[in-house]
Order: C-alpha cells, then sequence, then structure tokens
C-alpha cells in the first residue's frame, strides 16, 4: 500500500493547543472504532445524529475536523454538511466524508456541498489518521495565514493612522510660524477650519461642486486650511503687525503672503525630495484664497472656475473671520456686518453658488464663531 506524505505544518503547530476531531455516525461500533483510532493523538467529540453533530459542532471546543457518516436516519451527512459550510461559525472546518458508498456521483455531491475528502467503508486505520493529520494540517497552515493576514491588516491600520498623525502634526507646526507672526490665535485657525468643512458640506451634493467635494476631499480641505496663511512668515513685523492703514507699498508686500505660502510649503516638499498629495490643497489655499470671482484678486488674476475650489472657499471663511475678529487696526465687527460684506462680494468677489451656501449656513457660522471666542 502507497504511504500518504503529509504537507508541511507551521513550525509551532504541534505545541498548540491539541485539536478537536467531531466523529459523527449513527453505529455506535464505528463511534467506538474512530474513537479508538484517534484518541491517542487527538481530543475526539461524538454524535450519534445529525441534529447533534450540528450542535456539537457550536460548542466548545469547537471542532477542527469533522468525520461526517452519510447515510444517517433523519438528517443525513449532505444535509449535515450543507448546513455546516452555511453557518458563519462552522463554514471553516474541513468535512471528511465517511461512508459505504463509492459511487463516483456521491463523491461529486459531497465536494460540491463543500467536503475536503472521502474514506470508504470500512476503513483502513493507517488510511484516516494519515488522512485526519494531513486536513488538520491544512487547516493549522490556513489558520496561521488568516492569522498572519489580520494581524497585518492591522498593522496597515496603525500605519495609515501614524501618517495621517504625521500629516496633521506637520500642518500645525507650519501653521504656527504664521500664527506667532500676528495677532491671529489658535482659534482663529480652528475656526476658520470648521467653516470651510461646513460650507463643503453644504456643497458637496451641488451640481457644479459634487465630483470634486468627496469625503477625501472634505477631510484634505479640513487638515489643509490652518496653512492658509503661512506666507505671513516672510512678511516683516513693521508691515503685519501695523495699526494704521498700509501704504501702497505696504499693501503690495503684505499681499506676496500668498505667493510665499505656496513656496513654504513648495520648499518643504523638495526637502523632503517629493510632491505630496496631500499639500496640493495646502498650496491652493495659501496662494489663492485672496482671487476674486471677478478677476480682481492676488497675485494671479484668477477668475471665476479657474480659482481652485478650495481657495472659494477659504475665501468665504477668511473674510468671514476677519470681520467678527478683532486686529491691531480695527474692532471686530458683527455676525450681521460679516453676512453683509459677502453678500455684497457675491458674483464680484465670491462664487456666487459658495455665497448662497454661506446664506443656507450662516447661523453654523456665528455657533463655531461663539464656541471658539479669542
Amino acid at each position: 500500500m502507497q504511504r500518504e506524505t503529509l504537507p508541511d505544518v507551521p513550525s509551532d503547530w504541534r505545541n498548540r493547543q491539541t485539536p478537536t476531531v467531531l466523529v459523527v455516525d449513527d453505529t455506535p461500533d464505528n463511534l467506538a472504532l474512530m474513537s479508538e483510532l484517534l484518541g491517542e493523538r487527538y481530543r475526539v467529540k461524538v454524535a450519534n445524529s445529525g441534529e447533534r453533530a450540528l450542535k456539537a459542532a457550536q460548542s466548545d471546543p469547537v471542532p477542527d475536523l469533522v468525520l461526517l457518516d452519510i447515510m444517517m436516519p433523519g438528517m443525513d451527512g449532505y444535509e449535515v454538511c450543507r448546513q455546516l459550510k452555511a453557518s458563519a461559525a462552522t463554514q471553516g472546518i474541513p468535512v471528511i466524508f465517511l461512508t459505504a458508498r463509492a459511487d463516483t456521483e456521491d463523491e461529486r455531491k459531497g465536494f460540491e456541498l463543500g467536503a475536503v475528502d472521502y474514506i470508504t467503508k470500512p476503513v483502513s486505520p493507517p488510511i484516516v489518521q494519515a488522512r485526519v493529520h494531513t486536513h488538520l494540517a491544512l487547516k493549522a497552515t490556513a489558520d496561521f495565514l488568516r492569522d498572519k493576514s489580520a494581524y497585518l491588516e492591522r498593522e496597515v491600520a496603525l500605519r495609515t493612522l501614524e501618517v495621517q498623525a504625521i500629516q496633521d502634526v506637520t500642518i500645525m507646526a507650519m501653521a504656527s510660524l504664521a500664527e506667532t507672526r500676528d495677532d491671529e490665535t489658535g482659534n482663529h485657525i480652528r475656526r476658520t477650519q470648521l467653516y470651510v468643512k461646513a460650507l463643503a458640506e453644504r456643497l458637496r451634493t451641488h451640481p457644479r461642486f459634487e465630483a470634486v467635494l468627496n469625503s477625501h476631499m472634505i477631510e484634505l480641505l479640513y487638515k489643509s486650511a490652518p496653512l492658509h496663511d503661512i506666507g505671513k512668515i516672510g512678511v516683516s513685523d513693521a508691515i503685519l503687525l501695523k495699526a494704521g492703514k498700509l501704504t501702497d507699498s505696504e499693501f503690495e508686500t503684505i499681499k506676496q503672503h500668498t505667493v510665499l505660502g505656496r513656496k513654504a510649503i513648495e520648499g518643504a516638499e523638495r526637502r523632503l525630495g517629493m510632491r505630496v498629495r496631500f499639500l496640493n490643497v495646502a498650496k491652493d489655499m495659501a496662494c489663492s484664497h485672496h482671487e476674486r470671482w471677478d478677476g480682481a484678486g492676488y497675485p494671479m488674476g484668477l477668475a471665476g472656475d479657474a480659482i481652485p475650489v478650495p481657495a472659494r472657499l477659504m475665501a468665504v471663511a477668511d473674510v468671514y473671520d476677519a470681520v467678527i475678529s478683532h486686529r491691531v487696526y480695527k474692532t471686530a465687527g458683527t455676525h450681521e456686518q460679516a453676512c453683509g460684506s459677502i453678500v455684497k462680494g457675491r458674483g464680484t468677489q465670491f462664487d456666487p453658488d459658495v455665497v448662497d451656501a454661506f446664506i443656507d449656513i450662516a447661523d453654523d457660522f456665528r455657533s463655531i464663531a461663539l464656541n471658539y471666542p479669542d
């Protein structure tokens, strides 16, 4: 008789908990025989009917393998196998049919139901022991790989969270540099983040914006908003903190903070040695949030849809917060004054649809401002 070879298994398999084999047969002698053959190496559970087999398969210890007779009164082995494979709790348990029926059609039906092997009666003890060992080893390997896959998925998720955290820290660290240069506070950064997110959420189903404002983009908008004024790092205190009206020359200088902001982010990318996708939104916001819908803005005089969507949203958010906030050169205005400034700029300074979205959620802007005061 040809000896069956056994597959390789994980090195620690033998050190794991003793495998459990469930033997299902309506004949007591057969149950006794299989228990004797397998009892020295495995924990053996027995069931003398299909109904009891299904209960045993879902009770501790859950079997690692089922040896299943086909011809039983009541529920036959085929039905037991079908129900085992239909249940998420037991579908991974390998099933070996034990049967006196050696017809090819019977074997085909068994394999279609999910059985992994067929052993004909009367059984050969060495064959039974070898087949049981083989399929337990295969299951141990499959379990090992599945556990490894789950571990790797957890590691990927953890690394993704770490990357996201690094992005957040990078943005906030850069934004903090700009924040120290003028009298704007950390809550200005927080407010503009929330304003922009609220506008984006309102516009995400708008025909003009739905292709851009998906969940991922809205998250990037929220993360990138703190960098919209990063370019103020390059503006001198004498101009940035001046209490009086700026001269024409000084105003031209301060307008350069938009270009300086984009260059600062591009410089960080160059030092990193690669372009970073999540910073594209930040560059658009930093460079273009003072562009106007009618083309009269700066630094490039962009108009209409040529202005990046992130910058159009930030333009409204920034003006609202500028009006309601105290600065060295002005006192804080009211919510109504801020709303009036934005409505007045509809179609000239601002994208009309963005202004309409603002009008719809103006009360949300007021709530954000109240929750995060300077």
